[in-house]
């Protein structure tokens, strides 16, 4: 069974563990850390027996955010825990007042535009060799309320 709930502080080690799993780039435990006690800044695990298997979070200014990282372990993945992780966060945004949501996408990663876009998040534009290892662009995406 999966258990959703947001991050605490003792999970930052294992949301940074799965960080390395599945980003060429993740970002360092110090780093998961500050954003716990940085104003705006919401964060939610996923949870099975008693290990972190997915994280998504954003970052708020005023009724706008950024969806920071989406992450689900790889073996663990198309059982549904990304769409429960995007449904509960777009809820909590929506209870506080955020009405646009942005969020980059490398362009080759069609599992997840097709959870962005089944959540209702629509293309906006294009970031030319936003990615490094391997360099790729990134598609914008936006969800409005």
């Amino acid at each position: 069974m999966i258990r959703y709930r947001c991050m605490e502080r003792e999970d930052c080690q294992a949301v940074q563990t799965l960080f390395e799993e599945c980003f060429s780039h993740p970002w360092k435990k110090e780093a998961i850390e500050e954003s716990l006690g940085t104003e705006g800044y919401v964060s939610l695990v996923a949870e099975s027996d008693q290990r972190v298997v997915g994280y998504i979070g954003y970052r708020s200014v005023l009724d706008e955010a950024d969806i920071t990282n989406v992450a689900v372990s790889p073996e663990l993945r198309r059982q549904g825990i990304g769409r429960q992780l995007m449904g509960r966060l777009l809820s909590l945004a929506g209870e506080k007042g955020i009405l646009t949501i942005f969020l980059e996408v490398r362009v080759s990663n069609t599992a997840a535009i097709t959870l962005y876009e089944h959540a209702g998040f629509h293309t906006c534009g294009q970031r030319k060799n936003y990615y490094t290892e391997p360099v790729e662009d990134a598609l914008l995406m936006s969800y409005s309320k």
